[in-house]
């Protein structure tokens, strides 16, 4: 982890002197962990070219030295106002760049004053600039998130097991969580979704007390997680034989989903991935039925760059993780999802899931189930 640590600092220094920033302050808690190593709820970085400071209070400071020793820990009490200007002064920092997406105008307000009575040192926004660096994994991410993967279809297979009719949503989400969390994984990235029937066409249904039954499609979208790196999969299910309108509507998204994975590539947009997946679908007379984008970036957030939707106009680079994973949803029956996490080299991409997508019957020849 040092070496990765010791990359990442090069990131945002060289982002530094381009811009140019005498400092960068980190707030963010995904950004915050990836720069330091520090997972705890309450700190922020203080980088500049030489130096590498982790502030934090009382409760955490112990843990800051044992998870971030790149960093110098610096005990602090009260609000960003109260300490930053004093330490800036003292290292003569005259332009601070801070994480326009994770500090509110209250406390930027508050900071500014602070700062003109201090040193006068100017708060300039920033957008993006760690999460740019994050969107490329190196090979301690990749192995953390494989682990996740792996882990995610195990909980599909244990769920063959217990599947049946008359169980609710909710029940069928805790026993994953539980699972998962038995077998290893660290909090879930994301709340489990379990859509059965006309649930299924909300594509971030939350499991509610209704029962699955036989006869419906039902969405298992699920994570694990390891030392802060998830997964992001699902399947879509379903209790009994498959009619007609399953079969063509899970036939169809998947049609879509392979053809993105087997030509997703570095150089595209993320714009143009989406429309791998979208042209199929639409092509087919359900474009207004997939309504969001075709996937994302996985890693330490549930969602994170690159986004790969309609219009999305980043570049995808070798090195990024994402979900590819087109839907329908059609609100008087229900929706199918299929979502699987790749990874992108500057050849042929790598599905780092492997749960199959296809429709076998289950053990107890009741469950239709991906395997």
């Amino acid at each position: 982890m040092k070496t990765g640590i010791t990359r990442r600092l090069h990131g945002v220094r060289d982002y530094m002197q381009e811009r140019p920033l005498d400092c960068l302050i980190v707030t963010q808690i995904d950004n915050r962990r990836y720069l330091s190593g520090f997972a705890g709820s309450a700190g922020t970085l203080f980088i500049t070219g030489k130096l590498a400071i982790l502030a934090t209070d009382f409760r955490y400071v112990e843990q800051a030295k044992l998870q971030a020793p790149q960093f110098e820990v610096l005990q602090i009490k009260g609000e960003m106002a109260n300490w930053l200007p004093p330490l800036a002064a003292s290292h003569n920092i005259k332009t601070i760049g801070l994480e326009a997406e994770d500090i509110s105008y209250a406390a930027y307000t508050q900071l500014a004053e602070a700062l003109a009575k201090t040193c006068s040192a100017h708060l300039i926004s920033t957008q993006g600039v760690v999460a740019g660096i994050r969107a490329v994994k190196d090979k301690e991410e990749l192995e953390l998130i494989r682990r996740a993967v792996a882990l995610g279809e195990q909980a599909f297979i244990h769920l063959t097991t217990f599947l049946r009719p008359g169980l609710s949503e909710k029940t069928v989400a805790w026993e994953l969580e539980k699972y998962m969390r038995e077998q290893g994984s660290d909090k879930m990235p994301f709340d489990i979704i379990v859509a059965a029937g006309t649930n299924a066409a909300q594509p971030h249904h939350h499991p509610s007390e209704r029962p699955v039954q036989e006869g419906e499609p039902i969405i298992v979208d699920l994570g694990a997680s390891f030392d802060g790196y998830g997964s992001d999969l699902t399947r879509t299910f379903y209790i009994g034989t498959p009619d007609d309108a399953y079969r063509k509507i899970y036939g169809l998204v998947l049609r879509a989903q392979q053809n993105a994975i087997d030509r997703i590539r570095p150089g595209l947009t993320g714009g143009e991935a989406d429309g791998l997946a979208r042209s199929i679908i639409e092509e087919a007379g359900y474009g207004a039925a997939f309504g969001h984008g075709l996937g994302h970036g996985v890693g330490m957030a549930t969602h994170e760059e690159p986004r790969l939707g309609p219009g999305a106009a980043q570049t995808m680079r070798a090195g990024m993780a994402v979900t590819v994973e087109p839907g329908i949803y059609l609100p008087e029956w229900g929706g199918v999802r299929i979502e699987d996490d790749v990874y992108l080299t500057t050849g042929s991409p790598q599905i780092m899931s492997h749960a199959s997508r296809d429709l076998l019957v289950g053990i107890d020849k009741s469950c239709v189930i991906p395997r």
